[in-house]
């Protein structure tokens, strides 16, 4: 009888692994439309949190205020083994650099249908990439 199960992922990209009746665990590998330079949309859930942990390399995660005025962006370089928390309503992203692996907690099925995207023009990625740079020169 096995008693421990293990998982890990090689891929690049999206892929949960495991799917609870609640809850479920993904990897997010770096790919290159993870690169701060491909970013042209944010993402939010609507009904779920998401926790990401920084397993390896380098990454920031964004947050968002999104206004009819506009957008404001915090983004963090995230520190490896921290868990971060975006909560329900929280329009955000996360930009990788090559050879990042990040660790995803969140609701059962939230990558079937609990997500909803907001393109972004020129003006919003320049202040995106922006956020992102100053976070990632303040260490």
């Amino acid at each position: 009888m096995k008693i421990i199960d293990a998982y890990d992922y090689g891929g690049t990209g999206y892929a949960p692994f495991l799917i609870g009746d609640k809850w479920q665990v993904a990897f997010l590998n770096y790919a290159p439309e993870e690169a701060l330079e491909s970013i042209v949309k944010l993402d939010v859930h609507h009904y779920t949190d998401e926790v990401f942990v920084l397993l390896d390399g380098r990454a920031a995660l964004i947050g968002a205020q999104v206004a009819d005025d506009g957008i404001v962006y915090e983004a963090v370089d995230m520190r490896p083994l921290c868990a971060y928390n975006i909560r329900r309503g929280v329009w955000h992203k996360i930009a990788m650099r090559p050879g990042s692996r990040v660790l995803i907690v969140e609701n059962c099925n939230t990558h079937l249908g609990d997500f909803e995207f907001l393109d972004l023009s020129a003006e919003q990625i320049a202040a995106l990439r922006e956020a992102v740079a100053k976070a990632w020169s303040e260490k």
